[in-house]
């Protein structure tokens, strides 16, 4: 099997709970479960990691992120969405 065709099939294989926490670090289970429920691969993890670390060129200029890169973001994003604006 060549290098190719090895990072492929890693990238379609389902990501692990240990393999989600090295991407994204620890997070609690109302963050984890949502995200394990997408049965996410390692590329889906490290999409949404890469888009969370504001890397939004690789992506190309203007273009959103896609399916379950972009639920995990959604879910990971939630809580900063549901606090009020702090005043001064």
């Amino acid at each position: 099997m060549s290098e190719g065709q090895i990072a492929e099939r890693t990238n379609r294989e389902l990501a692990t709970t240990e393999e989600v926490v090295r991407v994204l670090g620890h997070l609690d289970a109302t963050q984890m479960l949502p995200i394990m429920a997408l049965r996410p691969t390692m590329a889906d993890i490290e999409e949404a990691f890469m888009w969370l670390d504001g890397d939004r060129d690789v992506f190309g200029p203007g273009e959103p992120l896609k399916g379950i890169a972009s639920r995990i973001v959604t879910i990971l994003t939630a809580d900063e969405e549901a606090e009020p604006p702090r005043l001064g």
